[in-house]
């Protein structure tokens, strides 16, 4: 396998987005979801994976965060949603450790982060980031794209990467494309490609899959046949049992998606996280929001003109 030219460390920063090793584990129970699919729940008092504490971010003049503040426990499936512009992927790339916000605290298992993932190691939990664009790169193959990580850094053997590479990219429902460029793949093969890039593990380590995944806005541009493909595979990979992928991903305990989508809103997630101005102000179930009286939430799921949110 060739030397990849590249920033292997930046690179890696964005494609691992926060490689937190995991060394103990609380203990686990089994709830349903949608009344036939089994997740991960947590008992412990200690469940919390993710805590944003009072999050402002500015982009020069402009104040995008204002006093954001949420907690992402063990075993949920939680969707971040609201108007375009209002914050949803600042919010995610600051739980990812790609930004530092201007005030306020993240806290990872309970540990508070003092900069980006590049700055610290923090013990207690892995997260990978899938981008809006899949973020591939043009120039390698799926193989190479799905590997890099493993390449990289990894002490597998190509051999071993490869097939690694083949068992991931089945479980997302593609086989034989190992060898094409991003460029002969249509939009909803490359989030696939991007969603095994995510869930992909290095088995010699003791710790082998990322704990939570962050997708943002995983569905962007896609038809609603592909759409439902990709949601589907949000909830399958998180999954353990006869309705899951088997061994590969098994082990990822929660996941957050930004989405505009409402088909994403009731098929992959089961908590929501409204973001309006900055500020997070409904939060609620997944089949709580078309009957909110939030005059915002009520507003957006109906798509009406009329109302607080204005354009």
């Amino acid at each position: 396998m060739a030397t990849f030219q590249t920033n292997a460390s930046y690179l890696n920063t964005i494609i691992t987005n926060a490689s937190l090793q995991r060394t103990t584990r609380p203990t686990t129970a089994t709830f349903q979801v949608n009344n036939k699919r089994s997740f991960r729940g947590c008992v412990s008092s200690n469940d919390v994976l993710i805590e944003c504490k009072d999050i402002y971010k500015s982009f020069e003049e402009k104040e995008i965060l204002r006093g954001v503040s949420f907690k992402i426990h063990d075993g949920e499936a939680v969707g971040i949603i609201g108007p375009s512009g209002t914050g949803k992927s600042t919010v995610l790339k600051i739980m990812a450790g790609l930004l530092t916000p201007d005030k306020g605290d993240v806290f990872i298992r309970g540990k508070k982060r003092h900069g980006l993932v590049s700055d610290e190691e923090i013990f207690g939990l892995r997260i990978g980031l899938v981008f809006q664009s899949a973020s591939l790169f043009d120039s390698l193959s799926v193989r190479e794209n799905v590997g890099f990580r493993l390449y990289e850094k990894s002490n597998m053997s190509d051999n071993e990467i490869e097939e690694s590479v083949r068992e991931n990219l089945a479980a997302v429902g593609l086989k034989g494309v190992e060898d094409r460029l991003p460029s002969e793949l249509s939009g909803g093969m490359k989030k696939r490609v991007a969603l095994a890039r995510s869930i992909i593990f290095d088995n010699t380590k003791e710790a082998i899959e990322p704990e939570v995944l962050l997708y943002d806005e995983p569905t962007a541009g896609l038809d609603p046949i592909a759409s439902t493909v990709v949601e589907d595979l949000i909830r399958s990979v998180h999954l353990k049992g006869e309705d899951g992928v088997g061994e590969v991903g098994h082990n990822i305990a929660s996941y957050v998606v930004v989405t505009h989508q409402h088909s994403t809103i009731k098929r992959a997630v089961d908590r929501l996280l409204f973001l309006h101005e900055g500020k997070v102000v409904w939060e609620g179930r997944t089949h709580e929001f078309t009957t909110s009286t939030n005059p915002i939430v009520k507003q957006f799921a109906s798509g009406s003109l009329d109302g607080p949110i204005r354009y």
